[in-house]
């Protein structure tokens, strides 16, 4: 594999037909007629190939996109895009980012797939997750890691890196991402992205999903702009909507409301953020009470076997695989895959009579998170404990009970969310590392509060426009 000694940015904005549209602005060009859909997508289509050989970043391309594209009507009618390879595409070999299994081409499209290209959107390919998206870096034991477009000798994070890395390197606006544990936001904060995980039942669920005894799964993508992530939920209501959930809409910015926002900077289990992330966090609570609004400590108060818990749960489902892989692969072989998945499984068959016990918790763990929101509006904290790591520290080469002990030492704020099924935001902070690496940092909110995600997302982007990649 290559060896990155010295700083490499790349980035494939250019003078095409994408230019430096986000896919809001990229779909209104088209409507005006400005760009065509099959010039947008064959310009993509360079664009992805001119850094896949730096970034890593994609596991399938359609050969032909412009053949295709114009086809679709919506919100982001003729936007290139990819969809993560762990999500049926019809036509398209489905993955999971695992060499355990050679993969079966998908005969019908996924839920959330045929969500997503209501909205329009020209499908490029798919993109790379580490193995079954268990880790939050996408790296294999015998294959090139996803790298990080702003300093490719770092992380892109995971398990959403391959479509964080393209966004961010411009290659295409917009791209599929799901998160299980972090990994719409872990990839977003890595990326300098907005990346909004939303309300359990907010887009459609896929079936793996649905047979779960506790859901942990929402869709969304990797954005560069706050208006992205919102026209998305927005066309993606047009396609389904749960009458559970109060109803989202197009929100186009900040509405001006004063909201009470509480902030921590460690975390719940006694995780310590460092300097760099704990900077991020108090410029930002600073920066909202100067727009007027009130940012105040909270206390998050979890029961102290939250994380061995939600340790176990993915233990639960490595082993799940493990037992089911054959569905994906006629070839599977458990044994074929890497560090991370088969030491989640084998600690999970130690600890496997402790799982009624391990459901229980982790579904009152709702209580503790509504009590922690008792007049606020949102909580704001780091999206990561610590800064985006180079790779191969994350690497699932490393042995299994250090490779835990690191992950558990960054991924320290995220899965809170996926346990109780509430919506969190990741946003870029101001400045950079020293690494010129961007900081996130996150907002969380209560069951169906997506406006609210957005109304300060969007306020914080008016105030301090994102850093841009092509600006370095």
């Amino acid at each position: 594999m290559t060896t990155f000694e010295e700083r490499a940015t790349v980035h494939a904005f250019r003078d095409d037909a994408l230019g430096e549209h986000d896919a809001v602005g990229l779909a209104a060009a088209l409507r005006r007629g400005e760009v065509g859909a099959a010039e947008v997508a064959r310009d993509a289509a360079a664009r992805v190939r001119d850094v896949e050989d730096r970034l890593h970043a994609v596991q399938v391309h359609i050969d032909a996109p412009a053949s295709t594209a114009g086809t679709g009507h919506g919100a982001f009618a003729g936007v290139p895009t990819f969809v993560k390879d762990n999500t049926d595409y019809l036509g398209l070999p489905t993955g999971h980012g695992s060499a355990a299994f050679t993969p079966r081409v998908a005969r019908r499209h996924a839920p959330f797939a045929r969500q997503l290209l209501s909205s329009g959107v020209t499908v490029l390919g798919k993109t790379r997750l580490p193995e079954f998206g268990f880790s939050p870096a996408t790296e294999y034991e015998a294959a090139e890691p996803v790298r990080n477009p702003w300093n490719t000798a770092f992380s892109a994070g995971g398990s959403s890196g391959g479509s964080a890395a393209l966004v961010a390197a411009g290659a295409v606006p917009i791209a599929h991402a799901n998160d299980g544990g972090g990994s719409i936001r872990i990839p977003a904060a890595c990326c300098g992205l907005v990346g909004l995980k939303p309300t359990r039942g907010r887009v459609v669920t896929n079936a793996q999903s649905r047979q779960l005894p506790l859901d942990i799964v929402s869709d969304g993508i990797m954005s560069r702009s706050v208006r992205d992530t919102a026209a998305f939920l927005a066309a993606a209501e047009t396609h389904w909507r749960n009458p559970k959930l109060p109803p989202l809409g197009l929100v186009e910015g900040p509405s001006g409301r004063r909201l009470r926002i509480g902030f921590l900077v460690d975390s719940p289990n006694g995780v310590h953020a460092d300097t760099a992330t704990r900077t991020a966090v108090m410029d930002t609570a600073a920066t909202l009470e100067r727009l007027g609004h009130t940012v105040e400590p909270v206390e998050l108060h979890l029961d102290p076997r939250f994380t061995d818990d939600f340790l176990t749960y993915w233990g639960m489902l490595s082993f799940l695989l493990g037992v089911t892989g054959r569905t994906l692969g006629a070839d599977f072989d458990r044994h074929r895959m890497d560090g991370l998945s088969r030491g989640l499984r084998e600690e999970y068959l130690k600890n496997w009579r402790r799982t009624p016990g391990v459901l229980r918790r982790l579904k009152r763990t709702k209580e503790a998170y509504a009590a922690a929101f008792r007049g606020l509006d949102l909580v704001l904290t780091p999206v990561l404990a610590h800064t985006t790591p180079r790779i191969g520290h994350l690497s699932p080469t490393v042995p299994y009970a250090e490779l835990v002990e690191r992950i558990l030492a960054y991924v320290a704020f995220t899965p809170v969310n996926n346990v109780v099924g509430t919506p969190s935001i990741s946003l870029p902070a101001t400045g950079a590392t020293a690494d010129g690496l961007p900081v996130g940092v996150m907002f969380s909110g209560r069951p169906g509060s997506e406006r609210t995600l957005l109304d300060v997302a969007y306020t914080l982007e008016a105030d301090r426009p994102f850093r841009r990649i092509q600006d370095v």
